[in-house]
């Protein structure tokens, strides 16, 4: 145990030091294992884990949305759902801010990245919103805020990792995010809404659109509507898998795109390129936690943190709030993908022995590490914009975040203590 704390620790360190993760994980397991049995030991398992992984159908699933989520942001989608969004609430005080949220949540659902959502609706919303006299703190919080759905609305790449790393139903997690990530655009446009009404300097009026534009507008959503409804329905009624879907979402999006003649050659090099490159580094880092997991199970670090809460006369509840408490703690000082694939695994068989329900716990994960990159120290959506729009200052960023921050911290306590609004949608789908 005293090997698997310290391991532990070191994991940390490096994590905060901003030490590649993969390397992180993979290195202080290597060691751990051979101080507890031998090299050996050590170097039959690094074959072994990564043979195991590379083979896995389960694992085939991150590249192929990632791709998808490429080739759509790569061809403009983005800014046709911003048009269509902006030409419906546009006119309404606070429209820009209320438009650029709902083409976040909208670009999420083909996208399932925070940072690409973010880092893409500054180059898109901004602009506008700068044009009509929005504050910075308000322009520049409402994308930190709105990029954070990323991860929430299906597909999300956060959910697929949880998924594998937790052996749970990829699809069922997907599903189980739909109403939780609406329940959050719902409650982001409400906190706009209420800015706009009671301090309108912050969000002036814009312009209104025409009755001929709004259905213009439609015109260039429905690839990211056909997709949607295809990729969720199908998972829904059980048509296919979430590899499947996968598959099938990433080939209609380059069908799409060649139809629109908008994937030439270049574009099409460029968009396999990234594809490849952030697969090979998820893989690493999912290899490096598969090999942390067996090693906190050789070390007995978990079986000592079960048997420390059995001893420790908490309530279920009181276990659960203190389980929480650790990542909200931690999602103001880690990234949120080190977050996950550290200490998921090492609360996982605490979880499953209070008769915690893994695919609702996967839901509360997100919403916790959603609030992590919008919090400082470490707000990462935050100096991912930082470094789009270098001109607002960071602080005004952080102001700004503050009753986005508080609504978070409101539907992660409704989330908590009403488990249905995530599970009735996968409970209906079974």
């Amino acid at each position: 145990m005293t090997i698997g704390l310290i391991c532990l620790g070191l994991v940390l360190l490096l994590a905060m030091m901003r030490v590649p993760l993969g390397i992180s994980l993979l290195t202080v397991s290597i060691g751990g294992i051979t101080a507890l049995n031998s090299f050996d030991v050590a170097r039959t398992m690094i074959p072994m884990t990564l043979t195991e992984a590379v083979f896995s159908y389960e694992l085939a699933v991150v590249p192929l949305f990632i791709l998808m989520g490429n080739v759509l942001s790569r061809t403009g989608i983005s800014e046709d759902l911003f048009r269509a969004a902006n030409a419906f609430l546009g006119g309404v005080r606070g429209g820009l801010a209320l438009a650029t949220m709902v083409t976040c949540a909208g670009f999420s659902a083909v996208c399932g990245s925070s940072f690409a959502t973010a880092a893409t609706m500054a180059k898109v919303a901004y602009p506008s919103m700068q044009k009509y006299g929005y504050s910075d703190r308000l322009a520049s919080a409402t994308i930190a805020a709105g990029g954070t759905l990323g991860i929430l609305i299906p597909p999300s790449i956060i959910l697929m990792i949880y998924g594998i790393l937790t052996q749970q139903n990829i699809g069922e997690l997907f599903i189980a995010g739909v109403l939780p990530g609406l329940l959050g655009l719902a409650m982001y446009m409400s906190v706009i809404y209420l800015i706009a009404v009671f301090k309108p300097e912050h969000a002036p009026r814009g312009q209104r659109g025409t009755a001929q534009e709004r259905w213009q507008s439609l015109a260039g959503v429905w690839p990211f509507v056909a997709l949607f409804v295809l990729i969720i329905g199908g998972l829904y009624m059980g048509w296919f898998t979430a590899t499947e879907a996968g598959g099938i979402g990433s080939g209609m999006a380059l069908l799409i795109a060649l139809s629109q003649r908008r994937l030439g050659w270049s574009r099409f090099s460029e968009v396999m390129r990234e594809t490849a490159y952030t697969s090979v580094m998820l893989y690493v880092v999912l290899f490096g936690a598969m090999l942390f997991s067996q090693f906190i199970s050789f070390s007995g670090l978990a079986d000592q943190l079960l048997a420390l809460v059995n001893g420790s006369g908490l309530s279920r509840t009181g276990i659960l709030l203190a389980i929480l408490a650790v990542f909200l703690v931690l999602g103001c000082v880690m990234d949120s993908m080190a977050i996950i694939l550290i200490f998921v695994p090492l609360f996982m068989p605490t979880l499953v022995a209070q008769g915690f329900d893994l695919v609702w716990f996967g839901i509360i994960v997100v919403v916790l590490t959603e609030i992590g990159l919008i919090t400082p120290p470490v707000g990462m959506n935050v100096f991912v914009l930082k470094a789009n729009l270098p001109k607002v200052p960071v602080g005004a960023i952080f102001r700004g975040l503050v009753p986005f921050i508080t609504v978070d911290l409101l539907r992660l306590a409704v989330l908590v203590l009403f488990p249905s609004i995530s599970l009735v949608l996968v409970h209906w789908m079974k």
